[in-house]
């Protein structure tokens, strides 16, 4: 086999620093493989600057010395596959990781080979182990957080002596309680691992929606929306955590925007329980919403007690007692470990039972490059939350029937599926975050739009509804937004406590939508729709200021790096304390 000219020194890794993926158009064409005694150059992984691969690095094919460019093409291609071909940055990791007491370090083989048809398969079971069973869970959470509309549907704040105030109030108290629980349920399930974490939660947390059954006033009320909040928060944090020991980064949110369409299946599904539930007012002298509660809490319980046996630690800690076979074989285990890790190599820098410190917690906290992420969550989702909280009460005002009423929320519902999986499809087509993360609010300001000005709003019943209805059929690009704060985040105790300040600013402004829709206001709420207007604008310019930031950022960290020696990028490699985004070597997505 005889080697081809040097080739050129390979760009960032495709698929980095921007959402493009597009290459460094300006390669070094004099640079040249270095022999093994040289310097190397910094480890490849997701969006760090690729290292130049070495001579004698296996599984390299070389072709005949006038097949310069195929080789070339056929390297670099090795390279963003696998950032261990260089023997220095293997040996970087693999200390990385026995450092860590990483559970999968046993398994981690830089020269491991798969077929595509391998991998696919794999992938295929992962998604019907894992992906499904976090679906089921998802489910469990959002019926027992979500059930509380159709509830109202059936006359529960009249059951209670409760008003639209009141109901606020819950969900306000709801909200704060998951916003404070956020961080430190991820602080929990980093030191018990998700797969004990997450099913204690469920069973839990079905305790209290079972006991909902029980309300008898405000009080009552208030503290039951305490709990549920206080149990559930940091519970979608923890899913993310746990799917991504399984999946690589590009992976990921097409699995999340599958995730994440629970929340409309779950709308669907509880609509139809909820018309033949509601219709048992009566029965043992309890409410419909009564009999609501308590069957949907039991399907929940079962769920939870479910989890205790669904949810392996890790891809080599499928085999138990229970599970004797485990999900993969020994080939299995080590391309499913392999493949995430060449993606992605500092998934293995913490074990998966290891506490996060204070001070990585602190270093997480203070990481300002993250902030706009953050921002993001905070306002994107807002213009049309009120719209959502009040649905059923509108179209009760509307006079639509109870029944019909939980029937008529199912459309939106179904486009609402559609369009969240095609928007994370397109972002995974296009390799763009931002803007098509932003066409989510590009949706829902003219239908805001339309709620303050239009003036048949509630005059035209059918006309309101399909309006509301179209709204709320918005793209949603929370799995968008939670692939790429992990992303970014580029560490594993980051990438947990960041998770949790995504979805904290998420809940917050859910708190401020609570305040939008007020009873002065009622029914056109003509001041609650023109804050929604406004806040609609900034969350666009929230978007278009978080990529001209992050193209910054990556033209500055470009200009340091590239003013550093070869032997300095290597050295800074090898020695440097500085984790996560702030490394120099790491591109933001954006």
């Amino acid at each position: 086999m005889s080697q081809s000219p040097q080739p050129p020194q390979p760009p960032p890794y495709a698929g980095s620093g921007s959402g493009s993926g597009t290459a460094n158009p300006n390669p070094n064409p004099n640079s040249s493989l270095p022999t093994p005694t040289d310097e190397k150059k910094p480890a490849t992984y997701g969006t760090v600057i690729s290292p130049s691969p070495s001579p004698d690095t296996k599984n390299l094919t070389f072709s005949s010395s006038s097949s310069s460019d195929l080789s070339e093409a056929s390297e670099y291609a090795d390279l963003t596959r696998n950032p261990f071909l260089d023997p220095v940055v293997a040996a970087h990791w693999r200390k990385v990781y026995e450092e860590a007491d990483y559970e999968c370090r046993a398994v981690f083989d830089p020269t491991v080979t798969w077929t595509e048809e391998e991998e696919k398969a794999i992938i295929r079971k992962i998604d019907f182990r894992a992906c499904a069973w976090a679906i089921v869970m998802f489910f469990a959470l959002q019926v027992d957080r979500g059930n509380l509309s159709q509830a109202l549907a059936d006359g529960m704040l009249d059951d209670l002596g409760l008003d639209t105030n009141d109901y606020n109030y819950g969900n306000v108290i709801f909200l704060v309680s998951f916003l404070c629980a956020e961080l430190p349920s991820q602080l929990l399930s980093k030191k018990l691992g998700p797969d004990r974490w997450i099913p204690i939660q469920i069973v839990l947390w079905s305790v209290v929606a079972i006991s909902q059954c029980s309300l008898n006033g405000r009080g009552s009320f208030f503290a039951t929306r305490c709990l549920l909040g206080l149990i559930e928060g940091g519970f979608i944090p923890d899913i993310v955590l746990w799917l991504s020991y399984f999946y690589t980064s590009r992976e990921l949110p097409i699995r999340l925007s599958y995730f994440w369409t629970t929340l409309s299946t779950t709308s669907i599904i509880t609509s139809l329980l909820a018309f033949g539930l509601l219709h048992m007012r009566g029965i043992n002298g309890w409410a419909g919403w009564q009999w609501m509660f308590l069957v949907e809490g039991l399907i929940t319980l079962c769920i939870g007690l479910a989890s205790f046996f669904m949810m392996p630690a890790s891809a080599v800690q499928t085999k138990t007692w229970f599970r004797p076979n485990g999900w993969f074989t020994d080939r299995e285990v080590s391309i499913v470990v392999n493949r995430v890790l060449r993606d992605d190599p500092s998934k293995g820098d913490m074990h998966n039972r290891e506490a996060i410190t204070p001070k990585r917690l602190w270093e997480t906290l203070k990481d300002y490059d993250l902030w706009p992420l953050y921002a993001i969550g905070l306002v994107a989702y807002i213009p049309q939350t009120p719209v959502n909280y009040y649905l059923t009460l509108t179209l009760r005002r509307l006079g639509f029937s109870a029944f019909n009423t939980n029937l008529l929320v199912i459309p939106s519902s179904v486009v609402h599926i559609i369009t969240l999986l095609l928007l994370t499809r397109l972002s995974d087509i296009l390799k763009e975050r931002t803007f098509v993360a932003m066409l989510q609010c590009l949706w829902t300001l003219p239908c805001i739009l339309a709620l303050r000005f239009w003036p048949g709003l509630i005059e035209n019943a059918w006309g309101t509804y399909a309006l509301m209805s179209v709204l709320l059929s918005y793209p949603y690009c929370h799995a968008i937004l939670v692939a790429w704060t992990s992303k970014n985040a580029n560490n594993v105790g980051a990438r947990s406590v960041s998770a949790a300040l995504y979805n904290m600013s998420v809940q917050l402004g859910n708190v401020v939508a609570n305040f939008i829709y007020l009873d002065y206001d009622k029914p056109y709420y003509h001041d609650g729709n023109t804050k929604l207007v406004v806040i609609n604008l900034l969350a666009i310019g929230v978007f278009l200021f978080t990529k001209a930031y992050y193209v910054w950022r990556n033209k500055q960290k470009d200009k340091v790096w590239n003013a550093l020696t070869e032997e300095q990028k290597a050295e800074y490699i090898k020695t440097t304390k500085v984790q996560g985004s702030r490394r120099l070597d790491f591109r933001f997505a954006h």
